[in-house]
């Protein structure tokens, strides 16, 4: 019996598992996937955003001023990429100035400070690259960007330091409530019990919400579309720059990636397969189109990928977190759509507080906070790369070129746990594969790494777990 079963792994899930682990108890993380960070938390823009969008007195507003708060000291002590880059919200016609005017004064109705709304001069000392029809912009001096997925692989990887279990490939089929505690059944025919239950679903919050609760919610996957370009054109941009939010988001923004590659994107519109996330002729040029609005530079020479991410966009507009009022003992973060991961830390330490006096936990005196990083070839000094070279060969080894990653740092990546299992997963923890051949060279020496270190067949790994093997049969025997 897990006093707390937790139902996926994405950015809610693994900061929820380990503000957890601050105290004791017995705690399990079920996750469809083979990996975390497989859903919406892998595909998002990974802005952390200041909180001046957000509706005055909305959940979202106050668990995004606080979670953004919360990044400096936990990106700290769990060494994944963040910085306080800024941003800046453009206007191109004056008629429409006044809407920063109203973000301004959410901002501060929020609790949001470092925001101010700047001329066209001070915008380009800033921006050199951003267009000659901006005429203002509210600028957000305390807006950051982070590395979604690795933030994710941190959390996870710091949980389970501390005693939380994570089991992958678990795809929930049916929940029943027996008596004081729940039976998860899973569709590899496996179950669970607990006391307490935490959706954290994403996209499929609403379904695992149902499979309970007489009061329903439905949640619409909002699909976003981007282009991303390589590091080489990380001049365009040092802030985040949003052109005016409509109804459907925050628009289309241009942006550095916490490591230095140029973001262009997001698209925003409703379909109705939650797990579509293929992008489209159209998607991705209404991105590169509205993207030129604000930095008409922008070479489509330097594009080395794309990718589309489903946000899990609830009826209510607004994030429900909390004890389900007719459940007890389910807990329900639904609808965590932008700014979720701005908020994610907060939403962990308020779902954590509750659940914790309902179960009445003890703290753990032996939480350790800290999660080393994995040590990368590509920051490292001669001088460094020797001595850990001397201390390991295999940091001489460069699998992939693009991004100078060695062996040593994808062996370390697939033994760590929870550990990489395919290439998506090697890509994630050590950017083997994100540079501009996109896995182009480096793919079969990793594929051999994998079989090693696993003890596969090269026909058993994958791309991304479920059927994405890269090969089917041998053409000839050996």
């Amino acid at each position: 019996m897990y006093d707390v079963i937790i139902i996926g792994a994405g950015i809610i899930g693994t900061t929820i598992s380990r503000e957890l682990s601050k105290y004791l108890g017995r705690f399990l993380v079920l996750e469809k996937h083979n990996d975390v960070s497989c859903g919406t938390t892998k595909a998002n823009s990974g802005i952390v955003h200041a909180g001046f969008d957000a509706k005055v007195g909305s959940r979202k507003a106050f668990f995004n001023v606080r979670g953004a708060k919360m990044y400096p000291k936990l990106a700290e002590e769990l060494e994944f990429p963040y910085r306080k880059n800024g941003a800046l919200v453009l206007a191109f016609d004056e008629d429409k100035e006044n809407i920063l005017g109203e973000l301004l004064n959410k901002a501060k109705l929020n609790g949001v400070s470092n925001v101010e709304i700047i001329s066209k001069d001070e915008i380009k000392k800033i921006e050199p690259n951003v267009s000659d029809e901006v005429t203002k912009a509210l600028y957000a001096k305390d807006s950051g960007i982070v590395s979604p997925y690795e933030m994710c692989i941190a959390f996870a990887e710091n949980a389970s330091t501390n005693g939380v279990e994570y089991e992958f490939n678990k795809e929930v089929s049916k929940i029943e409530k027996v008596n004081d505690h729940f039976v998860i059944y899973c569709k590899d025919n496996t179950k669970y019990e607990c006391k307490v239950v935490v959706n954290a679903s994403g996209v499929h919050s609403d379904e695992i919400n149902n499979m309970l609760s007489s009061v329903k919610y439905h949640i619409t996957p909002r699909k976003g579309e981007y282009v991303l370009l390589d590091k080489e054109y990380s001049f365009y941009t040092n802030t985040t720059l949003f052109q005016l939010p409509t109804k459907m988001g925050k628009g289309i923004l241009v942006t550095q990636t916490a490591h230095s590659n140029i973001l262009v994107g997001p698209t925003a519109y409703d379909i109705d397969d939650k797990d579509r996330v293929n992008t489209t002729y159209e998607g991705l040029n209404d991105v590169w189109n509205k993207g030129l609005l604000s930095v008409p530079s922008l070479n489509k020479g330097g594009i080395i990928t794309q990718f589309s991410g489903n946000r899990a966009h609830e009826d209510g507009d607004d994030f429900i977190v909390g004890f389900s009022s007719d459940v007890d003992g389910l807990y329900n973060c639904v609808g965590i759509e932008s700014p979720g991961l701005a908020s994610s830390p907060a939403i962990a330490e308020y779902a954590v507080n509750e659940i914790k006096d309902y179960l009445k936990l003890s703290i753990n005196k032996g939480f350790n906070p800290k999660r080393h990083a994995i040590k990368r070839v590509s920051e490292m000094s001669p001088s460094e790369l020797n001595k850990m070279i001397d201390e390991n060969p295999l940091y001489g080894h460069i699998i992939c070129r693009c991004e100078v990653v060695s062996e040593a740092e994808i062996v370390e990546a697939i033994r760590r746990v929870p550990g990489a299992k395919d290439l998506d997963g090697i890509k994630r923890r050590t950017r083997a594969g994100m540079g501009r051949c996109q896995m182009g060279f480096c793919t079969p020496r990793i594929m051999e790494i994998l079989r090693r270190e696993l003890n596969l067949e090269l026909s058993e790994i994958t791309k991304s777990g479920n059927n994405s093997n890269l090969i089917v049969s041998k053409i000839k025997e050996d």
